[in-house]
């Protein structure tokens, strides 16, 4: 008997399964989700459609439908399907799940046509497979007698083995955002078949999206939060079992705060953290980062906006401004939360408090619309090398100032195009380090004036 039995693709979940389990799609059009992979027409779609697969492997993250697509392949293609896990499975097990296949895959040429032959090996997690365990499936990827599906979190340039992504087309799966796991959550409240249906539950839109919204673009977590709030509803004396703000709360254990990642409360309250940084109040800035923190916010996408104030509003009236919040960043990426919040929230208050200046934000914006404005005129010959005598011949390079061979390291000679030339667009200002700047600049536009009027 195998190790690993194929799994049948027409199984019905029963009643003791989980939720999530339970509610996986059965046809592509029950997808909520990957248009860019599934749309009709798209070539995913029209592989699984015209039962024509190679192997492949799906990258995204936590609950965004890996497995349930590998499953719907082998559902709707005559494939046999074995899911392995690549924490339990070592080298021996997978070796005969192959030879298991080999043999399976000659059996099935030697009947008639339309008797299942292909066996389809899902790989749950293949980034945990070591090197050794994933050389095992190869002959057989190369041989056709298996058609492998793996699936990572992790980028596969880095996880999985060379030969065997070099054979495997990958399939990069979005995050689910909140309003789509909205409507799986809503879907499993009314599926009598298969989801909560028959429970006489109910909950509101606006607690099923507080749902999706912890959830991070898990649905998985989502449903979990869902059946556990099914399973500590009340009934009152009509049967009727609700899911409220309480109830939420209880389950979550964490205070409800009104949020959602991908509506108009998100960006509220983004924008009142970014403008309390700008308008240098620490104290602000802290509880807007503490508010998006306790409502599910990802810490990531808090230190990558973070980076950008740095940039943005800060500048060079305080370099290290940039590299205070890149190094929280890897703080938050090295401890995890709730101990690398304590990086962030540094960071944030360093940038309530260091010096403001958007001058290398606003000259930036200034050359981008010269950049789209003016003709693209080609770059002056004194700039341009000459490595070969033909090019020295034509003038490049010639009346190249080189600034080393003068004293104060600075010529009048001009870089920019000549349809540009004395264009101006970077103003330092008086703020911080930025104020040394400016003074070093004025110092560089003397020298280059004395030395033009020299010549």
């Amino acid at each position: 008997m195998s190790l690993f039995p194929t799994l049948p693709v027409d199984d019905s979940p029963s009643a003791n399964q989980p939720l999530a389990e339970r509610m996986r799609p059965r046809t592509l059009d029950e997808v909520i989700g990957q248009e860019n992979l599934l749309a009709p027409g798209k070539p995913l779609r029209v592989q699984i459609e015209s039962d024509n697969l190679g192997s492949m492997l799906f990258w995204g993250p936590p609950g965004c439908g890996k497995t349930t697509l590998a499953r719907l392949i082998a559902r709707l293609t005559k494939s046999e399907f074995i899911s392995f896990s690549a924490v339990l499975s070592g080298i021996k097990e997978i070796k005969e799940v192959m030879a298991d296949a080999e043999r399976k895959f000659h059996s099935a040429r030697r009947t008639p046509s339309g008797e299942r032959g292909r066996t389809i090996v899902f790989v749950d997690e293949v980034h945990r497979f070591n090197k050794s365990q994933q050389d095992a499936f190869l002959p057989y990827v190369e041989a056709g007698h298996i058609t492998f599906i793996g699936a990572t979190t992790e980028n596969p340039s880095f996880e999985v083995i060379s030969p065997l992504l070099s054979r495997t087309k990958v399939y990069i799966l979005d995050p689910l955002t909140t309003p789509q796991i909205a409507q799986l959550l809503h879907r499993a409240l009314v599926d009598k078949e298969h989801g909560l249906g028959d429970e006489n539950l109910s909950a509101t839109d606006e607690i099923l999206f507080r749902i999706a919204s912890f959830a991070n673009g898990d649905a998985r977590s989502a449903y979990n939060t869902l059946e556990l709030c099914a399973r500590s509803a009340k009934p009152d004396s009509s049967g009727s079992k609700v899911i409220d703000d309480k109830l939420l709360a209880d389950v979550l254990q964490k205070k409800l705060l009104r949020y959602d990642k991908s509506g108009e409360e998100h960006f509220n309250l983004i924008s009142a953290l970014h403008k309390s940084v700008r308008n240098s109040d620490p104290d602000a800035a802290l509880y807007w980062f503490a508010r998006m923190l306790e409502s599910g916010e990802d810490p990531l996408y808090l230190a990558r906006r973070m980076v950008r104030m740095a940039s943005e509003d800060i500048g060079l009236a305080e370099p290290g401004a940039l590299a205070v919040t890149l190094a929280a960043r890897d703080a938050f990426d090295f401890l995890g939360a709730p101990e690398g919040n304590l990086a962030l929230a540094q960071a944030v208050v360093y940038l309530s408090l260091a010096p403001k200046s958007n001058a290398v934000y606003t000259a930036y914006g200034s050359v981008l619309e010269d950049v789209h404005k003016t003709e693209a005129d080609p770059v002056p010959l004194h700039l341009r090398n000459a490595p070969t005598n033909l090019m020295k011949n034509i003038g490049y390079g010639a009346g190249y100032k080189y600034a080393h061979n003068f004293d104060e390291k600075v010529t009048d000679m001009s870089c920019l195009p000549e349809n540009l030339a004395g264009r101006s667009w970077y103003k330092p200002t008086d703020q911080g380090f930025e104020q040394r700047l400016r003074a070093r600049l004025d110092e560089i536009r003397k020298l280059k004036s004395r030395g033009a009027s020299n010549a």
